[in-house]
């Protein structure tokens, strides 16, 4: 390729490198002034990557916060369904306990009428055996008379009387020595 192009175009190419290199040295500077930063982009550089992990850290923050209100949410709508079911049961065991009292309280009452009832029942059953008790001896005495068994004609005498009115005197003299 060097061969056909012209000696004088390979010159000027090769010169014009040099003066490129060495104008490039002498107004670029040096190497060890382009190694030297300003340390002021080292701390913007540092001041953006703290921002962008502030940034994510606030996002995150967000989303916790966020599922944090629905959770919160969550739980107070399932507090006020318990507070509703606990008042509703508190009424219905409210409206119980006053049922069972006032059941309570006619049961009591029945069980005094009953009471007095059976006492009524009982005092008409024993008048009744009274009544009936009565009516057989009168029945008895009315057959034995009409039968003639029973005769009043027996009566007791005067003697009869004194007899039993000694011995009664003589049973309460042994009644006050012992």
């Amino acid at each position: 390729m060097f061969v056909d192009l012209p000696q004088e175009l390979i010159l000027y190419t090769a010169g014009a490198f040099l003066l490129g290199w060495l104008l490039a040295s002498i107004f670029g500077g040096s190497k060890s002034a382009s190694k030297k930063r300003d340390p002021r982009d080292d701390r913007i550089r540092s001041l953006e990557a703290e921002l962008r992990v502030a940034q994510s850290d606030l996002e995150r923050t967000r989303e916790k916060a966020d599922s944090l209100e629905q959770e919160l949410d969550d739980a107070q709508s399932g507090i006020e369904k318990r507070d509703n079911v606990i008042t509703h049961q508190q009424s219905k065991m409210e409206e119980t306990t006053r049922d069972l009292k006032e059941s309570v309280m006619k049961t009591r009452e029945l069980r005094a009428e009953l009471s007095d009832r059976a006492a009524e029942n009982l005092k008409s059953e024993v008048a009744l055996r009274e009544v009936k008790t009565e009516l057989e001896v009168a029945q008895a005495s009315t057959d034995l008379i009409a039968t003639g068994v029973l005769d009043y004609a027996l009566t007791p005498t005067e003697e009869d009387d004194e007899e039993v009115e000694d011995l009664l005197d003589e049973s309460d003299m042994k009644g006050a020595a012992t």
